[in-house]
């Protein structure tokens, strides 16, 4: 048995306890209440979920196992995955056993490049990806254990091999679908001495004598990796893998979500709105510029992309990181100029407006820019990269819920009619007659 194998057995009784204990004390006990507003507004805001592995905080952002994301900026996915499962940080033999077990797992069958090479050629990178992921469930572990009787305190030992198979595989997968896709060449072999994140770069095959991709790509899939359980890809997988569906058809519903405009296609669409600057100037716009065609923006009813945040009334501290790897590394690159002086003008405009509840850059103001540098030149791949590091999150958290058994996900829905008849007669209740 793995490292992580062992700890997360060590911890499960307890957290087990704990969990009994809590609903035993506090069961009755109301924690939220949902407004009609709430209900037609997508939930947002609603407590009525449980995420062991991080919480976002208005003021100090994406806080994972009681860590500030900006404490982890500098640790490698593999150690998040760890902690994310855990709530510890690996120990150094901890961390090579994990790397290992990864390593061991990495090979993909040949069958899942033969099916990627007969999708279409204009097939999006997020279908051929989540497309890989769900040709890979026939080896599903967890299908094959349930299928032959197991307890439910035992579900979680099977979906915890599942996702190490799954993770080591994820980064061949996405650079496949990124060099099929875009027809850079062959496949690149992993190489065996690398870790996981900058295994990434290299099969993506961007030239990086430097390694200066490699950290990209190490602090992407870190910064990426979890955002609580109720985002729209953690929320769904949670959801699927709450009906005991196996971690592949999980993480690729999730994923599906993640594929959505409003969800994980904001980087991409942060980077076109910074190269729309670009191209309206002919270049790095001079800060009265910019402040015009940010001005002219707001006033034709639209948003700036990558401002504002549905929790976050800060910086978000992941945009702080990738902000400080782009000052060391991009600083004259003209999109990374651009976001920069993007970083300094806008949020006093969007203060001034007075519209924006969060006039500050959240996480996607400026990726989009820093792997473009690179040589990431295909926007539309920018999903995957983002798949590939929230499949950290969505996988420890399923592993928790199986540990913990955590029931289906079924809430009570309402009609039109019941909200108008129930809700409208108590909000506004018949006049008496005078006597």
């Amino acid at each position: 048995m793995s490292a992580l194998h062992d700890k997360l057995a060590s911890k499960i009784p307890a957290m087990r306890d704990r969990a009994k204990e809590i609903v035993s004390k506090y069961g009755s006990e109301v924690i939220s209440e949902v407004t009609v507003a709430q209900a037609f507004g997508g939930m947002r805001g609603v407590k009525s979920m449980v995420c062991e592995t991080s919480v976002v905080d208005a003021q100090e952002g994406l806080i994972i196992r009681g860590r500030p994301i900006a404490d982890l900026a500098d640790r490698l996915p593999e150690e998040i995955f760890f902690l994310l499962c855990t709530g510890d940080l690996p120990n150094e033999m901890e961390l090579q056993s994990l790397q290992a077990e990864l390593g061991d797992r990495r090979e993909v069958p040949e069958y899942v490049w033969d099916v990627l090479r007969t999708l279409p050629k204009d097939t999006h990178p997020m279908q051929m990806f989540t497309t890989a992921i769900l040709v890979l469930e026939r080896d599903s572990i967890f299908h094959k254990r349930y299928a032959e009787g197991m307890t439910k305190q035992e579900h979680w030992e099977p979906a915890l091999e599942d996702a190490l198979n799954l993770i080591a595989k994820l980064p061949a997968l996405a650079a496949a679908v990124y060099r099929i896709r875009f027809e850079k060449g062959d496949l690149i072999a992993p190489d065996a001495t690398l870790d996981w994140g900058a295994s990434y770069a290299q099969m993506l095959g961007i030239p990086d004598p430097s390694g200066k991709f490699a950290n990209l790509m190490r602090l992407y899939m870190t910064l990426h990796s979890d955002h609580e359980a109720g985002n729209v890809s953690a929320n769904t997988c949670h959801v699927v893998g709450s009906s005991l569906a196996d971690p592949y058809y999980a993480v690729s519903a999730g994923l599906g979500g993640l594929a959505g405009p409003l969800h994980g296609l904001a980087n991409q669409e942060c980077l076109r709105f910074v190269k729309g600057v670009q191209d309206r100037f002919s270049g790095v716009p001079t800060e009265q510029q910019l402040t015009e065609y940010v001005w002219e923006l707001l006033k034709s009813g639209r948003v700036v992309p990558g401002y504002g945040h549905a929790v976050l009334r800060v910086t978000d501290p992941r945009f702080t990181a990738f902000h400080a790897f782009g000052k060391r590394f991009c600083a004259d690159d003209p999109l990374f100029t651009i976001v920069d002086m993007g970083f300094r003008l806008i949020p006093d405009i969007l203060i001034k407006h007075g519209k924006a509840k969060s006039p500050y850059p959240n996480v996607d103001a400026g990726t989009g820019a820093l792997v473009h540098h690179f040589g990431i030149t295909e926007s539309n791949y920018y999903t995957v990269l983002f798949g590939v590091s929230r499949s950290l999150g969505m996988l420890s958290q399923l592993i928790l819920n199986r540990a913990l058994g955590t029931a289906i996900t079924r809430p009570k829905s309402v009609s039109m009619d019941w909200i108008e008849k129930k809700v409208g007669a108590k909000a506004h209740p018949p006049v008496s007659s005078p006597a």
